[in-house]
């Protein structure tokens, strides 16, 4: 088991206060977005071995059976599948989709046969992985997610009351579904001058007075302020406004559309940094690309419920193999609770105090800490606080091993990047 040391990702909509309040450090001023856990070669944690900080991701690739276990390196090839992240947003994010396997393996191959560097700025596909990511709320978070029904979208616009929006909500209304969303979406983007700005003037009207849409005026108007200009706030107006209550989580699969808005979460996705972007950002926006990829489906957004699992822990179900995610709440009482250790396992306290046993040593970790532990060591964690655990799924009994390309299995480092 080791304490992982961490490095601060600090991007222009992160939170000056979050991170710092939930560590206890003092805040330096500057935006502390992303606090990463993992092996992931953009930022990897650093374990202590032989009396010195090692990169993670080195540690594993000198020893990939040893400290992932045979069975995981079998259905995933030498890497950590997961990384885990302390978010903390006080402006909205871009607003963006993931692909899904086929389309990351397939794009990573063609940016490389063209020759794009993978730290170029205009890079799409920095490897060859796919990146389902899930959320799970420390304080009141918020976020945008997924399409609403467009007659729904239509219905919005048209209390906006902005005349140039009339026939984006005609076709939203006579169109099938999916080619409704599609259209009116690749519209906005490309919307005639000076549309964003009117629209952004009745968003701040609708946002201030009583009325079905308030709520969500009021998100809209938020991502209209910190973006001036920027056809993504037109786009956005077609996504759910999702807000989670502490303890609640948000799951995003391929192709989903999506926004965080604002709040502190511990975020868990497949070890990836394939992010396709179409607004609200200063970073590459490839609309064609992402049109490709995203999957307009109305429906409701995936918040997982935690479900009762073994030894006291509250699972999060998903339907993925790159992570398995569960909370263990810590009151102090009962004694120790063992965390199987059959696959690695990296573990974040967010609450409190936990003490970790293991193998040949103990940790206390206070809120932001963390440790990881590799494949067949079991962990004893007692104490009074929170603590959540992000470990692999064990494989469906009847499930064969999948393949792993020499190009999926240990992507290269591209150290300019960043996932959002």
């Amino acid at each position: 088991m080791d304490r992982l040391h961490t490095s601060v990702r600090r991007y222009a909509w992160g939170s000056t206060t979050a991170l710092p309040g939930l560590t206890g450090e003092a805040p330096d001023g500057t935006p502390q977005a992303e606090l990463w856990m993992g092996a992931h070669p953009v930022a990897p944690s650093r374990v202590e071995r032989a009396g010195c900080l090692r990169p993670l991701d080195e540690v594993i690739a000198a020893d990939p059976a040893g400290e992932l276990g045979d069975a995981l390196v079998r259905r995933f090839g030498p890497r950590l599948p997961f990384l885990v992240k302390l978010l903390a947003a006080d402006a909205p994010l871009s607003l963006q989709v993931h692909p899904d396997a086929a389309q990351a393996a397939d794009g990573y191959a063609r940016e490389d046969a063209e020759g794009v560097p993978l730290d170029a700025p205009h890079r799409n596909y920095r490897d060859a992985q796919h990146k389902p990511e899930m959320v799970v709320a420390l304080g009141p978070f918020e976020g945008l997610c997924g399409f609403r029904p467009p007659r729904q979208c239509a219905d919005l616009l048209d209390a906006l009351g902005v005349a140039e929006l009339a026939g984006f909500s005609a076709g939203l209304r006579a169109g099938p579904g999916e080619r409704a969303l599609r259209e009116a979406f690749s519209a906005l983007l490309a919307p005639p001058p000076g549309l964003v700005a009117d629209v952004a003037g009745a968003l701040a009207a609708v946002a201030g007075r009583p009325g079905p849409w308030r709520e969500a005026c009021a998100a809209y108007d938020r991502v209209a302020r910190a973006r001036p200009g920027d056809p993504g706030v037109l786009a956005a107006l077609m996504l759910r406004y999702v807000r989670l209550a502490p303890g609640e989580a948000l799951f995003l699969g391929a192709g989903v559309p999506h926004a965080y808005l604002r709040g502190l979460g511990l975020e868990v996705m497949a070890a990836s940094d394939n992010v396709l972007r179409c607004g609200l950002t200063e970073k590459h926006v490839d609309v064609p690309e992402l049109l490709r990829v995203i999957r307009f489906a109305a429906g409701e957004p995936e918040e997982p419920r935690p479900v009762p699992g073994e030894g006291g822990e509250e699972v999060y179900p998903v339907p993925v193999d790159d992570f398995r995610l569960s909370r263990l709440v810590l009151d102090g009482r009962g004694g120790a609770r063992g965390l199987c250790g059959d696959a690695p396992q990296i573990l974040v306290c967010t609450e409190g105090r936990v003490d970790l046993e293991g193998a040949a040593d103990r940790v206390v970790l206070t809120p932001g800490r963390s440790v990881y532990a590799p494949a067949g060591e079991e962990v004893r964690a007692s104490g009074r606080g929170t603590l959540f655990r992000v470990t692999v799924p064990a494989p469906a009994p009847s499930a064969a091993p999948t393949p792993v390309s020499a190009s999926a299995s240990a992507p290269r480092a591209h150290p300019h990047s960043g996932t959002n």
